[in-house]
């Protein structure tokens, strides 16, 4: 049985969502601030983590944050609840380490469908077999979920890890964000093209110097190539020249 801990100050909304997602089968645990969700997510290290943003003490962007930089909640999915609607908050959700959010109001059918894509992709992913993937300077093993730039761990979160897959399977070749979308997300969650540029651009963030290696084709998705030394990070390219 799937463990899901709900982080949710409204009592009302936590006893709601509670309900529903033991109703679907998931084992559920509920707090209602944000030290006892780090506390209680690095103590029973769940599958998934609903975290509210408005929270009182720790905001749930905080809490994000601290999570991904723990080893033992680095990689737990985490889908973000928020009552703010503008693309902006959106925006530093994901910014925070949320692999996907929910706008409130929103109804539970919603919710649950997208805990379950979520629980399904990180299925996905530790039911794979060893691969190894190289390219030039940057390592990745699908079977630990270990990124590596020059020998250096790099902890990405579940659908950071899925995009940056998703181009080192097809080093050289441009990935449409339709693709990227489909590979890291499924077919059952529909987000915009700024939701993944938001997730790359935390990818390169995280890669460092190697973060040059994914460029930007504009008007169709990225490429990920190997290290050119000098070359601007990001570098855009136009597709018509390919």
């Amino acid at each position: 049985m799937f463990r899901v801990l709900l982080v949710e100050d409204e009592t009302d909304l936590a006893d709601l969502l509670g309900y529903n997602l033991r109703k679907a089968g998931y084992q559920v645990e509920a707090v209602h601030d944000g030290q006892a969700a780090i506390r209680r997510a690095t103590e029973s290290q769940p599958h998934l983590i609903v975290l509210d943003v408005m929270l009182p003490g720790l905001s749930g962007l905080q809490v994000a944050r601290q999570l991904r930089t723990q080893p033992k909640t680095a990689t737990i999915p985490i889908l973000m609840l928020t009552a703010k609607g503008e693309e902006i908050d959106q925006v530093s959700g994901l910014q925070s380490g949320a692999d996907d959010y929910v706008t409130k109001p929103f109804s539970v059918k919603v919710l649950l469908a997208r805990v379950e894509a979520l629980l399904r992709r990180s299925r996905a992913g530790s039911a794979e077999s060893t691969d190894v993937l190289q390219v030039d300077r940057l390592r990745a093993d699908t079977s630990t979920h270990q990124v590596f730039a020059d020998e250096a761990p790099v902890k990405l979160t579940l659908t950071e890890f899925r995009l940056l897959i998703s181009l080192m399977r097809k080093p050289g070749r441009v990935v449409s964000r339709a693709d990227l979308m489909y590979n890291a997300m499924g077919p059952d969650v529909l987000v915009t093209a700024r939701t993944i540029d938001v997730h790359i651009a935390a990818i390169r963030k995280k890669l460092g110097n190697l973060g040059e290696m994914i460029r930007t084709v504009r008007g169709v998705g990225y490429l990920l190539g190997p290290v050119r030394e000098g070359a601007a990070a990001a570098e855009e390219i136009d597709a018509a020249g390919l």
